[in-house]
């Protein structure tokens, strides 16, 4: 195989959609899909030299896939990242990151705005193995660096946040992680590196669940570590070889393919979520519109230092809890119910029965997911049909 001319000095759009791809002999101009599980060798001799790393060279996809590939480096090229290795959700990153590079008596400093499955990783399956972590209110820096502990090695945290879209400084928090010898992992999945691009503020490793923007229209499971060279070295690659978290080929071909056109929906997307939020912030009967680069953002000021857009997620309470919520929802004629976001539809989820739904109630009111609070991935529908379709259903409700 072939490999396109090196980046250089290529702006992100051109490495969407040009970045890592491998040509075969025949030149074709759409990526190959190498859907096989192994590898054929000339001989065992270069079976075993192949095993010894003596020659490059594919040996299973469990390991590596051509494909895949193509996908990893394009995800570096667009994150900025050294080096990059898909997993099978992003689930499977986040827990493959935590568990690749922890060990008993380490522990972690979290926000804690995550979504709920970072949390139960945190907060239960960690402990299992004797590691112990720290919950913080991810917008006080104060609390991070009093949370902060000698054997702390990573600190981990999303922003925005899933579902109140809060914000971090990750220039702070990166500040912190360093000095006490740890490592900062961020969550970019809402933002994705069209938007934001952690290691520009210092971030060590970054994930990303793939099946959301990446991918944006709701079709494959997939995810993303970014990382340094060392930490995949010394921790990541060995981890994801012996214990499989590894993305189908096909998987990595659709999100490939995808990240092609990821820059122009992303801007649309957020062109459209800031026209719904504004809309939703004139209703009488919401009480709180949550989305960054609205003024009334708590952190509206840093949001917008740390990214281009403010994304495709809103987040909305509206008077009258889950009742008046959940009429809303069986009033809508466009907006479909799911919790999935980032697809090319709009979708709308109550946080508080479905993705927060395993935290106690003391846990979710710190949060802010109260019984009317409604999360809205906005899609790429005409926003004035969405308004439309909110305003009749708040009407309902």
């Amino acid at each position: 195989m072939a490999t396109n001319k090196k980046p250089g000095k290529w702006r992100a759009r051109t490495l969407a959609v040009r970045a890592g791809t491998m040509r075969t002999s025949f030149q074709e101009t759409s990526e190959a899909l190498f859907l096989t599980s192994g590898f054929a060798y000339e001989g065992p001799e270069e079976a075993e030299a192949r095993f010894k790393g003596e020659i490059d060279g594919y040996q299973y996809s469990r390991f590596g896939n051509p494909t895949v590939t193509m996908f990893e480096q394009r995800m570096a090229a667009l994150e900025g990242a050294p080096v990059a290795r898909a997993t099978a959700s992003g689930m499977a990153a986040v827990t493959a990151t935590f568990l690749s590079g922890l060990r008993a008596g380490d522990h972690v400093v979290a926000a804690k705005a995550m979504f709920g499955s970072c949390r139960h990783v945190v907060e239960e399956i960690l402990p299992r193995f004797g590691i112990q972590s720290t919950l913080v209110d991810g917008g006080d820096v104060d609390q991070w660096a009093q949370a902060m502990r000698p054997e702390t090695k990573m600190l981990f945290l999303e922003t925005p946040s899933n579902p109140t879209l809060a914000i971090v400084d990750l220039r702070a928090v990166a500040g912190i992680a360093h000095a006490g010898g740890a490592r900062l992992v961020v969550d970019n999945a809402f933002a994705t590196p069209c938007l934001q691009r952690p290691f520009e503020f210092g971030a060590d490793i970054v994930v990303h669940s793939s099946t959301k923007y990446i991918d944006g229209q709701g079709r494959a499971l997939g995810g993303v570590i970014l990382c340094k060279e060392d930490f995949l070295k010394d921790h990541l690659q060995t981890f994801i070889r012996n214990t499989g978290p590894s993305i189908s080929p096909f998987n990595a071909w659709v999100h490939l393919k995808s990240l092609e056109t990821l820059d122009l929906r992303m801007r649309a997307h957020s062109d459209a979520a800031a026209t719904v939020a504004d809309f939703l912030g004139q209703q009488k009967n919401v009480t709180r519109v949550l989305y960054p680069f609205r003024p009334d953002h708590p952190q509206h000021n840093l949001a917008r230092a740390q990214m281009e857009c403010g994304g495709g997620v809103v987040a909305f309470e509206v008077e009258g809890g889950k009742t008046a919520a959940f009429k809303l929802g069986n009033a809508l004629k466009i907006i479909d119910i799911s919790n999935n976001l980032g697809d090319t539809k709009s979708l709308m989820t109550h946080p508080e029965t479905t993705t927060h739904q395993k935290l106690t109630q003391a846990a979710r009111a710190e949060l802010g997911v109260t019984p009317g609070l409604l999360r809205l991935s906005v899609g790429l529908e005409d926003p004035a049909d969405l308004c439309e379709d909110l305003e009749q259903a708040l009407k309902v409700a």
